[in-house]
């Protein structure tokens, strides 16, 4: 069955636009948690405009449920991880200025450095995941880097689920069979929302999890959290 990992990075954002700590990022980990969430994920950046690093090492601790943490490797990135120690580490090749992710590894042209990365974090007892577009051969390269998933970025099949959802669908059922093939477990992410989460399931009923986090958010400040969370429940079981 596909688990729902639920992305907060959106309400640290809300907190960090005023200050102070309204709405409290950790207690709404709980509560996505509480409402039937799977996971909880969370995206710190260097500038720390929405998940601080402090939040991280507050939210472990005091959830249940799967923690992941994504990011672009670099070395406080990778020191936080260390210490933290999550359930997963998604690897994510965003510069510092990016507003959100926005393209996957070329895991080819950066195999060493990925393997060295992958190495470190299952020392460490981390099962890591790299972040890649639906390509079979960055899918192939990700399982040489030593991943043990890959996680699908899903900007390109939401933009065009509404025109063609077939088509849209095709290159991403391609690489997901590519990461069964290598023996790879499979996530997938990005503008994923009530709209086009069940036809991506029903076509790779395979995925191990999903994580969303904008759609979630906005779709919450008219359902409310716990109805948000029980719909998108719905749309993967």
């Amino acid at each position: 069955m596909t688990k729902l990992s639920v992305n907060i990075n959106k309400i640290a954002t809300v907190r960090n636009a005023r200050g102070g700590n309204m709405p409290n990022v950790l207690q709404c980990a709980k509560d996505c948690e509480k409402f039937g969430a799977e996971g909880i994920t969370v995206h710190p950046r260097p500038d720390q405009r929405h998940i601080r690093y402090s939040d991280v090492r507050e939210i472990k601790p005091e959830i249940g449920t799967e923690f992941n943490i994504e990011g672009n490797p670099i070395k406080s990135f990778v020191d936080l991880v260390l210490e933290v120690r999550p359930a997963q580490v998604t690897l994510v090749p965003d510069a510092e200025n990016a507003i959100t992710s926005n393209a996957g590894w070329d895991t080819v042209r950066n195999r060493s450095f990925l393997t060295e990365i992958c190495a470190k974090f299952h020392r460490a007892g981390i099962r890591t995941s790299i972040f890649v577009d639906p390509d079979p051969e960055m899918v192939r390269g990700a399982a040489k880097c030593g991943a043990d998933r890959v996680e699908l970025y899903t900007e390109a099949y939401a933009r065009d689920y509404s025109s063609d959802r077939e088509q849209a669908i095709a290159p991403y059922v391609e690489a997901a069979k590519a990461a069964r093939e290598c023996g790879l477990g499979l996530n997938a992410g990005h503008d994923l929302n009530l709209d086009n989460l069940k036809y991506f399931i029903e076509c790779i009923p395979w995925t191990d999890e999903v994580s969303i986090g904008h759609a979630i958010i906005c779709d919450a400040l008219y359902m409310g959290l716990e109805k948000t969370i029980d719909a998108y429940l719905k749309q993967i079981k």
